[in-house]
């Protein structure tokens, strides 16, 4: 729980160091119960599809972090952030992004910063 909020609060904006494969996957979790959640209020209040409702409003807050956390996490496979415009080429770029994803972390520092494992029990 503290890696999620850890995401939202101290690190919203933060585009710098590394994010742990645990970290980026309960983030993207957390969103999609918020969505979910959200989906769920539009429903009950009726509110029409076109309107941004709340799960816009959930969508538009989350965009910051959710691009934040994705870098650090290719930062953490020791990749730059450019990798992130693969999700403009349809359907691949955003399958290999998932891969990059899901790949284990450099071990040791790289040229992002200290290993966030080592790094958290130091």
């Amino acid at each position: 729980m503290d890696l999620i909020i850890g995401c939202v609060r101290p690190k919203y904006a933060t585009f710098s160091g590394r994010a742990r494969r645990k970290e980026y996957w309960l983030f993207y979790l957390a969103w999609f119960i918020l969505a979910v959640i959200a989906f769920g209020i539009d429903e009950v209040i009726g509110s029409p599809v076109i309107e941004i409702g709340v799960v816009g409003i959930v969508n538009v807050a989350l965009i910051c972090p959710s691009l934040a956390v994705s870098v650090r996490r290719l930062h953490d496979t020791n990749r730059k952030a450019w990798w992130l415009l693969l999700y403009l080429i349809p359907f691949i770029g955003a399958i290999w992004l998932i891969v990059l994803f899901c790949f284990k972390s450099t071990e040791g520092e790289n040229q992002f910063g200290p290993d966030p494992l080592t790094h958290e029990n130091a």
